[in-house]
């Protein structure tokens, strides 16, 4: 929303740095580490006070038990500084920004009701949604952002093209696999990240490492010049993840405060199934999909 205050640069000249990605990107920074900051002790206390505690599963190391009173669900506050931070820094014009806010939201809300289930115990449901109802839900969005990215690829030059690591131009065209690939990558990324919360700071810290590294792809991706030099598959608007990146940075420095040892909350699956869906997402968009194994290694060894 405040790039649109770039239309008055002629009224007011330093109105003209909203049009740099990396000033709006410092913006969403700040905002959602600041938001997340000062909200959190607030939502800490509703959540511990309506008794909304960490699910432990049994199958990991039975130290891991004492964490069960740990209040949960601050992926909700994540969420939503994410939200606010991006829509008030980022061009709401640019596709690729819509499509990860809807991917967000979609699969916010599918942690949401999960973690619910889990607190309320419907139907006997403490385990949360069943994981093959989590795994349709995934599917669904991922067929609907595969459709979308079929008919109106990133770069169409590059549509069945798979970009090899560390190389300079070795592409292996996999055909209609990568349509398979892109639902793989977004599932995985998602499940992987959830798999890993759990232990303070764990997961959050290696979501700012990722989610830093990406933005940078993404705005190397994003410029014609850089992307040529860099030898890297050139994505026209992709510099804009960047802003929307850079708010998930902020949103999660801020949770880590609470989140680091000894942990005031966790961000359940609210905040663990959106937060690796995005990454799986951006990885899709920008076309480095298997960088994404080096850079979310913790969270592809957690799935392993």
């Amino acid at each position: 929303m405040l790039y649109l205050l770039y239309n008055f640069k002629d009224i007011f000249s330093p109105l003209n740095v909203l049009n740099y990605i990396t000033f709006r990107a410092g913006g969403a920074v700040i905002t959602a580490l600041l938001l997340n900051w000062f909200l959190a002790p607030e939502f800490i206390n509703f959540i511990r006070s309506r008794l909304i505690t960490q699910t432990i599963r049994s199958d990991g190391p039975k130290s891991h038990l004492t964490k069960s009173n740990t209040p949960t669900m601050g992926g909700m506050l994540i969420l939503l500084t994410t939200i606010v931070s991006t829509l008030l820094w980022a061009r709401l014009d640019n596709r690729f920004v819509v499509l990860s806010l809807i991917a967000v939201v979609f699969l916010g809300m599918i942690g949401f009701v999960d973690d619910y289930w889990k607190w309320k115990g419907w139907g006997g449901k403490t385990k949360g949604i069943s994981p093959a109802a989590k795994m349709f839900s995934q599917l669904v969005l991922s067929l609907g952002i595969v459709t979308y990215l079929t008919m109106c690829p990133p770069n169409s030059a590059y549509s069945t093209l798979l970009h090899i690591p560390y190389t300079k131009e070795l592409y292996i065209n996999i055909g209609s696999g990568y349509i398979i690939l892109m639902i793989l990558v977004i599932i995985g990324s998602s499940n992987a990240v959830n798999l890993t919360d759990g232990l303070d700071g764990l997961a959050i810290g290696s979501i700012i490492v990722s989610a830093l590294t990406y933005s940078i792809f993404a705005y190397m991706a994003g410029h014609a010049k850089f992307s040529t030099y860099l030898k890297i598959i050139p994505v026209p608007g992709a510099g804009e993840l960047t802003v929307f990146l850079a708010a998930v940075v902020g949103a999660a420095l801020g949770f880590l405060w609470y989140n680091c040892y000894p942990a005031e909350i966790f961000m359940g699956d609210t905040g663990s199934l959106f937060l690796g869906g995005l990454l799986g997402l951006v990885a899709i968009l920008i076309r480095q999909e298997l960088i994404l194994i080096i850079v979310g290694g913790l969270f592809v060894a957690e799935a392993g």
